[in-house]
């Protein structure tokens, strides 16, 4: 083959795409508008820079005041005032983690297109649930706050309305993802539907039950922290209060507290992870 057949028999070299100069160019456009101050927040690099000289005296500040010496000077001695706060968030992560990850996993089931055959169902319940995904849990613990008062059961309220939304979008997806082999055997052996999600749906989506579990009960521990600032109890409570009196050395006690059971939190549920795999 010569050379000139070689380069006709060849495709065409494409054109250069203007879609990535044009998606470059119009970030930048729109993240100009977004700081400016005509369109935008008023974004002040200069103001910026100088107040972060105010982070020296938070970070760390010399004072008689044990509570009021910064943020890396943890007052060690509040510890113990924080313990039962801290175990209230805890009864809560449990109480919530428990019950809304109990709803969500038949409410899965109804809302995945492999388990719900009928799409009246399978709209209506996806409807709801993207609703409920949509209102922040904070908003969830006011208006439970408002219907029955300042503590803990708002909290556990709001938390539960997270923790569906939360699994049953995790799980139902997965429950769409499975092996429909299983399906059509049990199908084809005359069993009902219940029965063909009990045997051959369950036990391949278990696994990934459990993991979301552990997942938003992670994410139930600092939630609470949030939910206790208005008023939902736990041990976000204690860190309004401290921040409302400028006890930096106290907030740091519970920031570090916060950490360290998130952290602890986590090994086990990778550790339990793992033995389900």
């Amino acid at each position: 083959m010569t050379a000139a057949a070689d380069a006709r028999s060849r495709p065409a070299k494409p054109r250069p795409s203007l879609a990535v100069p044009l998606g470059i160019v119009s970030f930048l456009v729109i993240t100009w508008l977004a700081v400016s101050r005509e369109f935008g927040i008023g974004l002040d690099v200069g103001e910026l820079i100088g107040n972060l000289t105010r982070i020296e005296g938070l970070l760390w500040r010399v004072s008689t005041d044990q509570a009021d010496r910064g943020l890396l000077n943890p007052n060690w001695p509040f510890l113990p005032q924080t313990a039962e706060p801290m175990l209230e968030t805890l009864q809560m992560a449990v109480i919530a983690s428990a019950i809304g990850c109990g709803l969500a996993l038949p409410i899965a089931f109804f809302v995945s297109r492999v388990t719900t055959p009928n799409a009246g169902v399978f709209n209506a319940g996806r409807s709801v649930l993207s609703v409920i995904r949509a209102i922040p849990d904070i908003l969830y613990a006011l208006i439970f706050i408002a219907a029955l008062g300042v503590g803990p059961l708002p909290g556990i309220l709001a938390l539960i309305f997270f923790n569906v939304g939360v699994v049953v979008k995790l799980l139902s997806e997965t429950v769409d993802g499975v092996d429909v082999g299983p399906i059509e055997a049990g199908r084809a052996s005359g069993a009902s539907r219940a029965q063909t999600v009990r045997w051959a749906v369950m036990p391949q989506v278990l696994p990934n039950y459990v993991a979301y579990s552990l997942y938003v009960f992670e994410l139930n521990i600092r939630a609470s922290t949030v939910l206790g600032i208005v008023g939902a109890g736990g041990i976000g409570r204690i860190l309004y209060r401290e921040y409302s009196l400028f006890h930096w050395s106290n907030l740091s006690v519970v920031i570090v507290e916060v950490f360290v059971f998130v952290i602890l939190i986590e090994f086990v549920s990778i550790w339990l992870r793992r033995r389900l795999v």
